[in-house]
């Protein structure tokens, strides 16, 4: 039996996986298995897989569409492995991923890393990376060394003990927010959870800020949907994003009247595009980052306070945007 079960939904993203499954053939360990899950895809990952077979462990299992959590479901229901580890399908894994997991693993009920850019990445590639890993961004919670809240894994980049998985009966059927939900039922279970420093991956994610703009804009949503479904998980640090975009809003009303205004709302412009500047040795990565970062805590800030209505004050059911044309 493998030590690792690596799986990996994918829906439509076959150049992607090919790319995810050409880095699992240059690690420098063999002791893991690979199943990827196609979730309904127009697009066929089928022939990619075929031509892996012969270099990785590798399973390819199709199913009709259920959305990703569902999916690395299936893929859990046919792994072998002591861990499972899930990655997204826009993933590089790093050479070393698995030794430096091993090195610190140290009996973890789950675990996880942060992602990062490739040096290969496009600028807007690295621009988005900045926003999604940023400090002055995240706070720091999806995976830096500076923390404004618990660490809780994310399905980019997670590892988990194969009967805990089992325990918590895996991924709720949830379109976003679904590894969030996952993590915090670990954490409620008396589970542990870790962050792995060293085992990053690069994150690919959007090449547009169309689509960035959707993703955030549900990110927003879920996490109001979260905090029905764990009361008390909602945070400050959560809301901040919202109080921003509020703050934002008003300064650019303001300069209608009051012009030096539009120089205060220049602030965070700059902030970003030095900040950013400076951590990607990249005056160009820093100007799309700054857009980026903007794009990102406006996008959920209004996921946020959308949902906050809806759910709060109309009592509406839970739900997501953007289902129809969430890919386009």
């Amino acid at each position: 039996m493998p030590k690792y079960s690596v799986i990996i939904p994918v829906y439509n993203r076959p150049h992607e996986l090919d790319e995810l499954l050409h880095s699992l053939t240059l690690v420098n360990y063999k002791d893991f298995e690979v199943i990827v899950v196609e979730d309904g895809s127009q697009r066929s990952s089928k022939d990619i897989c075929a031509h892996y077979k012969n270099k990785l462990n590798l399973r390819y299992e199709y199913q009709n569409n259920t959305g990703p959590g569902p999916a690395r479901n299936t893929g859990a229901g046919l792994a072998q492995g002591d861990y499972f580890l899930f990655f997204d399908s826009d993933c590089l894994i790093p050479a070393e991923y698995f030794n430096r997991v091993d090195e610190k693993l140290d009996n973890v009920d789950c675990f996880g890393g942060p992602d990062m850019a490739h040096p290969s990445f496009n600028t807007i590639q690295k621009a988005i990376s900045y926003s999604m890993t940023a400090t002055l961004t995240t706070g720091g919670i999806r995976g830096g060394k500076k923390k404004l809240d618990k660490f809780y894994p994310r399905s980019f980049n997670m590892g988990i003990k194969k009967e805990v998985f089992q325990e918590l009966k895996g991924f709720a059927k949830l379109r976003f927010g679904e590894d969030l939900d996952f993590s915090m039922r670990i954490l409620e279970a008396g589970y542990t959870t870790k962050l792995i420093i060293e085992a990053g991956v690069y994150h690919k994610r959007r090449n547009n800020f169309k689509s960035f703009f959707k993703q955030v804009y549900n990110s927003g949503i879920a996490r109001i949907n979260l905090n029905y479904r764990h009361p008390g998980s909602l945070k400050m640090v959560h809301a901040l994003p919202a109080l921003f975009t509020i703050g934002y809003i008003i300064t650019i009303l303001a300069g209608i009247y009051f012009p030096s205004f539009y120089l205060l709302a220049l602030f965070p412009w700059i902030i970003f595009i030095v900040d950013a500047s400076i951590q990607s040795k990249s005056v160009k990565v820093g100007m799309a980052s700054s857009l980026a970062a903007m794009v990102q805590i406006v996008g959920y800030g209004l996921g946020f306070i959308s949902a906050t209505i809806k759910r709060k004050l109309f009592r509406g059911r839970e739900f997501t945007a953007y289902e129809k044309n969430f890919y386009d």
